[in-house]
């Protein structure tokens, strides 16, 4: 089992910044990688960024260059560095670590996920 705990988030404004970070904990060793994802009511959890144990990092099209997720593989931790906030950043973000397992012919992916922590952002 893996255990996520995130930090950060809160208020912001509008063209400002905010920070994320959550450590993770428990069988770390055998994660594929960590990201965010995000959520407003009524819709679905989407993607915001992940970063694979080997570096390689994809973002949603809306905060490309705008955000930027990073790790500490010694922590176990992931950030996510949240620049240039519009007001439809606002969302409860949950960080995420995911696993791929080989069973038989197959690949499963199993996932991780934080407590989530509310994101907002004013106009």
């Amino acid at each position: 089992q893996v255990q996520l705990v995130e930090s950060g988030g809160g208020l912001g404004q509008a063209g400002g910044s905010l920070s994320l970070s959550c450590a993770a904990s428990g069988s770390v060793g055998s994660l594929s990688g960590m990201g965010w994802y995000r959520q407003t009511p009524g819709h679905e959890r989407e993607l915001v960024g992940r970063i694979t144990t080997s570096g390689v990092i994809d973002y949603t099209d809306s905060v490309k260059g705008r955000f930027t997720i990073s790790r500490n593989n010694a922590k176990n931790t992931v950030y996510l560095q949240m620049d240039s906030l519009k007001p439809e950043d606002t969302a409860i973000y949950f960080c995420n670590a995911w696993k791929l397992e080989s069973q038989g012919m197959k690949r499963v992916k199993y996932d991780y996920w934080g407590q989530g922590t509310q994101v907002t952002v004013s106009s």
